[in-house]
């Protein structure tokens, strides 16, 4: 696959639509040409424990933040045509139906693939098929793993290697 955009949403609690950052890259004939990260205010506006300790996001990053759909805008045109790419797409894939129905969008059928499955085919030795795994075994150092821009460039590279 050479043409595609990986994407991954942090939620602020255990809501699916309480996307509160989003990060894509997008890959055009194997390269990358565009990232976008933004801090999304929540739909609920509120942070579990939990999702703030796994992401150190809370009220204080997203309180003056744009809506999901002013955020989705800018996006859109950017991923038009291309198929989406998640490491672990029930989650993403949920998150983004979920926000976009919270929010009345209309949902524009994207074709969603996963990373998580592909590196479970490929590469079934591993000893877990977390993003961090998996990225690691494509040569990919993730650093800032539940930032959601680093977990999409790992997510494209895991991609550009397996699929």
């Amino acid at each position: 696959m050479k043409d595609f955009a990986a994407i991954d949403f942090e939620t602020a609690n255990g809501n699916r639509t309480s996307v509160c950052s989003v990060g894509v890259v997008v890959v055009r004939n194997g390269v990358v040409t565009n990232t976008f990260y933004s801090l999304i205010q929540p739909e609920p506006n509120y942070y579990s424990w939990f999702c703030q300790r796994v992401h150190g996001l809370g009220h204080e990053d997203t309180d003056d933040a744009e809506a999901f759909p002013k955020v989705w805008s800018r996006i859109a045109s950017m991923i038009e045509g291309l198929p989406l790419v998640a490491h672990n797409k029930m989650f993403d894939e949920g998150c983004l139906r979920a926000v976009m129905q919270v929010y009345q969008m209309d949902w524009p059928d994207y074709k969603f693939r996963c990373t998580l499955q592909a590196s479970r085919r490929k590469l079934p030795d591993l000893e877990n098929h977390q993003l961090h795994t998996v990225a690691a075994a494509c040569g990919y150092n993730l650093e800032q793993h539940h930032h959601a821009l680093a977990d999409a460039e790992a997510c494209a590279a895991i991609a550009l290697k397996i699929m």
